[in-house]
């Protein structure tokens, strides 16, 4: 029963380990996850600065293997490109040391046993939970989170490291270390499966380091162990890229490729020394050495390997060749613009739900250009009677729908997420700005069908009614570009512009109605010309309705700010 009482104990620290880390990041992730795509944008200036945000975004959300999930995700959206990628991918390994480190705090000994985490670890969670259910402001909620979160790892550790120390002494430990430390390969396999199993090389470091800290792990088998663990970081990168496009998978062989190299290089270097100094290997490590050579392995594999970025994207490139790319998956019944479309909603970023959905806002301005661009063309066709742009018209609807199709299936995923009220809030403005954007192009399509019914039945307005229609369709582009622009911006100026400009719209309306009658009813306008001209200014009011629908949605997200 003792040995039972003893296991148990042990697995339940490993699960309170990893649900405290698990808590810690997720509620870092809903603080400065938002922030996290604001950050990959700035890759665009140099590959340096890719690895100093790959190591910020890795350190916040202490996982090296999400964040090249989150990265193969915008490589396969088309949002990043692979020379983006190979520097946060490096960035990313030297991020996820910080885990090591935060673990390697609470081993700092009975002398200091004041300072350390593991001594307030109890309060942190009892605090932590206290705030977590009597907050009313998901800021405070998500505070208390992170902090129930450092003290359950902190819990998890003490609790591994008191069922293992009783039996430091047994030979099962020292033969069983001296059995991996002699054998590289060994070690660097236990390594890569053990991170493959638990997901996450930070987790199973923290563990080795718990070992290490009741003197069993000896420093040739931390070593082995510990690069297999850099390699099995890769697994989680490499079945998210499983159905991503030949972009996508390059960008996980990148990452595989690196982690690869840079564990031989050190594995041979490691094993060189170890057979001229044996009293090394056979040292006993600490925590604290785990984490120093940790770290100094993936600060000096990226160093080494910085200049040759350019070199393992043409290497992936032969490993995974340009022929893959139609076979990947060519659809027959989805045409080119819908799976170009289909790219952008990639489902490796849900594991990051504020980068999900900031990805989601994108690809909604992304719709609201489009349907702009429709509205634009729908003001040339109806004037000029061209059959040319009525196809173009046809074609651009056909794109919003596609948007509408993804964004809706995309949106409702997302909504399903751990997110913040507000989060949540900000999804639900999105449908319905999503819903209204599908209506404006809809609109675009039925000037293209009264374009069509004007050049089959030669109707043609006078040029004073193409002057008016240019009119009201300038002040509508005027309105649907400001709408777009608070949407984009989350600029107040912008919202009340859109509320005075469709003000006018009304106005204009309404006044090139009354005129239009004045004109039939002095018989200067023709009958069957007549109720397409209505028709047209109909329209043309119900799309500075919709902007309008979108704007008060986004008055209403600055309000809750």
């Amino acid at each position: 029963m003792e040995y039972f009482s003893t296991l148990f104990t042990f697995a339940g620290g490993i699960g309170m380990f990893l649900y405290g880390m698990n808590r810690m990041a997720d509620g870092m992730q809903k603080t400065a996850g938002g922030k996290m795509k604001s950050l990959l944008g700035y890759l665009t200036r140099n590959r340096f600065l890719a690895v100093c945000v790959g190591a910020l975004i890795t350190a916040v959300i202490q996982s090296s293997g999400a964040t090249t999930v989150m990265v193969v995700g915008f490589v396969n959206a088309g949002i990043m490109n692979l020379v983006q990628a190979v520097g946060v991918i490096m960035g990313a390994n030297i991020g996820t040391t910080i885990t090591a480190w935060i673990v390697s705090l609470g081993q700092l000994g009975e002398a200091a046993k004041a300072f350390s985490p593991s001594f307030y670890a109890p309060l942190l969670i009892g605090i932590g939970a206290f705030v977590s259910i009597i907050a009313k402001k998901d800021k405070s909620k998500i505070i208390g989170e992170i902090v129930v979160g450092v003290g359950l790892l902190f819990e998890g550790l003490e609790l591994m490291s008191s069922s293992v120390s009783a039996y430091t002494d047994a030979p099962i430990f020292s033969n069983a270390f001296q059995v991996v430390g002699s054998n590289p390969l060994l070690g660097i396999l236990i390594g890569i499966i053990v991170t493959a199993i638990l997901q996450s090389s930070s987790a199973s470091v923290g563990i080795l380091q718990t070992l290490a800290l009741n003197g069993v792990v000896t420093t040739n088998a931390a070593i082995y162990i510990t690069l297999g663990q850099n390699i099995g970081s890769c697994v989680t990168a490499l079945i998210s890229s499983v159905g991503t496009s030949r972009t996508g998978k390059r960008a996980a062989c990148i990452h595989l490729m690196f982690n690869v190299v840079g564990s031989l290089l050190f594995g041979v270097i490691a094993f060189v020394l170890f057979c001229i100094r044996p009293d090394i290997a056979v040292h006993n490590i600490t925590p604290v050495e785990i984490s120093i050579f940790h770290t100094l392995f993936n600060i000096i594999c990226t160093t080494v390997m910085f200049p040759f970025a350019h070199l393992l994207v043409k290497i992936s490139g032969v490993i995974i060749p340009e022929k893959n790319e139609a076979a990947e998956g060519a659809e027959d019944d989805i045409d080119e613009a819908e799976l170009e479309i289909s790219r952008h909603f990639d489902n490796r970023l849900m594991s990051q739900p504020a980068v999900a959905l900031e990805s989601a806002k994108s690809q909604v301005i992304a719709m609201a250009k489009l349907a702009y661009d429709n509205i634009e063309y729908a003001s040339r066709a109806v004037t000029e009677n061209s059959t040319e742009l009525v196809n173009v018209i046809y074609k651009t609807e056909k794109m919003v729908d596609y948007y509408t199709k993804y964004l809706t299936a995309y949106l409702i995923k997302i909504n399903n997420l751990s997110m913040t009220d507000k989060q949540h809030y900000v999804v639900n403005n999105l449908f319905h700005t999503v819903i209204d954007l599908e209506r404006i192009s809809d609109h675009a399509e039925n000037f293209a069908d009264l374009t069509k019914y004007k050049i089959q039945n030669n109707m043609m307005f006078s040029d004073k009614g193409n002057d008016e229609l240019r009119e009201l369709f300038s002040k509508v582009l005027l309105c649907l570009d400001r709408t777009i622009a608070a949407r984009e911006t989350l600029d107040i100026k912008a919202v009340r512009d859109v509320y005075r400009i469709e003000d006018e719209v009304d106005d204009l309306e309404e006044s090139l109605r009354n005129k239009h009658i004045e004109r039939l009813s002095a018989g200067l306008c023709a009958a069957p010309n007549s109720v397409t001209f209505l028709d047209i200014l109909t329209n043309l009011e119900r799309v500075s309705d919709h902007s309008k629908n979108i704007a008060e949605c986004v008055s209403e997200e600055i309000s809750s700010n």
